[in-house]
């Protein structure tokens, strides 16, 4: 069992589980319907995305030092209970079950997703390794 970190709309890992989208908005133009049968996600969990305005910041993010804030600025937000609940699931999850979690975002360097990644290793996710 494990958890791994993906692109949405990218084709599905073979036994990848559960597709979590971890993002502030859903795709423009599919319907709810199309969702998953598109390679979106299964289930929507914006509560894991960074805040509109932090998204905003992340998107302006033109050198490491302004990446390295967002970085700083997004683990600040998990820290709420709700969110660390949250990472906690995931990752005991990860433990039972195959599940992904992921955003669109194309290059996960400069995405949420890879500070997420970390903060599910740091509450103990078993991560896929293809």
């Amino acid at each position: 069992m494990s958890l791994a970190i993906v692109r949405l709309g990218s084709p599905r890992l073979s036994d990848e589980g559960l597709r979590i989208g971890t993002v502030r908005r859903p795709p423009r133009g599919v319907s709810k319907e199309d969702f998953a049968r598109q390679d979106w996600y299964d289930v929507w969990l914006p509560e894991l995305s960074p805040s509109a305005e932090l998204v905003k910041t992340a998107q302006a993010a033109s050198t490491d030092a302004e990446w390295a804030a967002f970085a700083r600025h997004y683990r600040s937000e998990m820290k709420a209970p709700a969110a660390e609940h949250l990472l906690s699931l995931l990752a005991a999850m990860s433990h039972q079950t195959h599940i992904a979690v992921g955003c669109y975002c194309e290059n996960e360097a400069h995405c949420h997703r890879s500070v997420l990644r970390e903060l599910l290793v740091e509450h103990g996710a078993a991560l896929r390794i293809d």
